[in-house]
C-alpha cells in the first residue's frame, strides 16, 4: 500500500527505532509513547486490522503475538508484565490502517485506568 505509514516504514521511506525484527514482523518504539515501554509490533504484509489478519493468516497472527512476547522480554516487562493491544476501527482508536500490536509496559497498568 503506497500510502500506509507503517508499509513506508517497513520500505524504509520513513524513519523509525526498530527493536526487533523478523522476516515477517517489525518492532519499533511508538512516536507517541504512553508507558515507558511502548513498542509496535507489525507484520511486513498488510493487512488492515486484526481481525482481517486472523481471518486470513492466522499463523502469522501468532507470530506477531510471540514477537510483542520477545519484545516484552528484550524491553524487561515480561516479569512484572505488560499488556499487548490491538485497536480495531476508528471508535477503538485505530489510526493507523495496518494491523499493530501495542506492547506496553513499565508502569501500573491495571484496569480500569484512573
Amino acid at each position: 500500500m503506497t500510502d500506509c505509514l507503517f508499509c513506508k516504514i517497513i520500505a524504509g521511506d520513513i524513519p523509525a527505532k526498530v527493536v526487533r525484527e523478523t522476516d515477517r514482523t517489525l518492532a519499533f518504539r511508538d512516536i507517541n509513547p504512553q508507558a515507558p515501554t511502548h513498542v509496535l509490533v507489525i507484520p511486513k504484509g498488510h493487512h488492515r486490522d486484526v481481525a482481517a489478519l486472523a481471518a486470513t493468516d492466522a499463523e502469522l497472527l501468532a507470530a506477531l503475538l510471540l514477537e510483542a512476547h520477545e519484545v516484552a522480554a528484550a524491553e524487561g516487562v515480561a516479569e512484572t508484565g505488560y499488556r499487548v493491544v490491538f485497536n480495531t476501527g476508528p471508535q477503538a482508536g485505530q489510526t493507523v490502517f495496518h494491523v499493530h500490536a501495542h506492547v506496553l509496559g513499565g508502569r501500573d497498568l491495571r484496569w480500569p485506568p484512573g
